[in-house]
């Protein structure tokens, strides 16, 4: 989701007061236009995950036979087992019916519900994400704060430290904080998701921080921006120029504009991170989903592999929808739709 069916903010008052009179009834057609905008980008990404995976080279046969040569009987038995000899586009309305009441099938290689392997393995996912996040908006958002408001040395320190590591690629990143802090140091665990409660966030430390440098570096520097653009701002140096309190200007004007862009990309920088715990969940062993996904993508586990998929994209649409309306609620200055507008 975009926003490209926002107009740009007027900063009147005129404007302000428009907003605030904004209809009940527009808010709620806008939402709803927003929910029926989702339902039709999963629909479509429900038919990417299930072709892409079938248009790949090999078939899961090979492993629900283990390479063994077996007699024709057999094999029929096998593919009607797994619906295998269906058409396509029987497989995939099933599927997605299925899907429709939280079933994802059963797994080829396991042969299990696949929505009891995914869900043993979604906690570890869903703390690393959160983890990651929190570091992203605590430390991204205060060195981008301080960069932007207390310009010098150390500011411009800060901002090229942060540009340098949003170079580093993921692995490599993940890479040298097991040896650092793990290997050498022996501060945090090389691998695994722990045993549960504390231990498990403890595990979680240096994956999380892997996970989070370059999203970190990248609101950091957004921040500066979004602050300076604003100290330059008309109304900012106007109300510098009738003498208000420097601290009240930043809180009132400088600060409260540059919210809200800020907020919004970055809520989009995490909902990004969800792709990246695939790498930091290899490297780091965790048992998650996304170290399950490269496994069942290897033995051609395809209903494990389209569950996840699905997930993952599910979970990333919603985030851009909810930012997306929360962007319009909370911001009075943009106009929804035409009427509004």
């Amino acid at each position: 989701m975009s926003h490209a069916t926002m107009t740009a903010p007027v900063p009147s008052g005129q404007t302000k007061a428009k907003a605030r009179r904004r209809p009940a009834g527009v808010l709620l057609r806008f939402v709803a236009t927003r929910v029926v905008g989702l339902v039709v980008t999963l629909f479509i990404a429900s038919l990417v995950v299930f072709g892409a995976l079938y248009a790949a080279p090999g078939s899961p046969l090979t492993y629900l036979t283990h390479g063994r040569t077996m007699s024709p009987e057999a094999i029929a038995s096998i593919k009607a087992e797994y619906h295998l000899d269906d058409p396509v586009w029987q497989q995939y309305l099933r599927w997605l019916g299925g899907v429709a009441h939280g079933d994802f099938g059963t797994s080829v290689i396991y042969n299990q519900p696949v929505a009891s392997l995914v869900g043993s393995r979604a906690f570890a996912t869903t703390l690393l994400v959160l983890m990651a996040a929190a570091i992203v908006l605590v430390l991204g958002l205060a060195i981008g704060t301080l960069a932007g408001l207390r310009p010098g040395w150390s500011s411009r320190s800060a901002m090229a430290g942060a540009t340098a590591v949003m170079a580093v690629p993921t692995f490599v990143g993940a890479v040298v904080l097991i040896i650092v802090f793990a290997v050498d140091l022996e501060w945090f665990p090389v691998f695994g998701s722990g045993r549960g409660g504390l231990d498990e966030v403890y595990h979680m430390v240096l994956p999380s921080i892997a996970l989070a440098l370059a999203s970190v570096a990248f609101v950091a520097r957004l921040a500066q921006t979004a602050i300076r653009q604003e100290l330059s701002a008309d109304h900012v140096q106007t109300a510098i120029s009738r003498g208000l309190p420097h601290g009240a200007v930043v809180r009132r004007h400088v600060m409260r504009n540059a919210a809200m862009p800020v907020l919004t990309v970055a809520g989009l920088t995490i909902a990004g991170l969800i792709a990246g715990s695939v790498v930091v969940e290899q490297v780091f062993q965790l048992g998650g989903l996304g170290q399950f996904l490269v496994s069942s993508v290897q033995q051609k586990d395809f209903p494990v592999v389209q569950a996840i998929c699905l997930m993952y994209v599910a979970a990333f649409i919603v985030l851009n929808t909810l930012i997306d309306i929360a962007y319009t609620l909370l911001d009075p200055r943009v106009s929804i739709g035409k009427k509004d507008s």
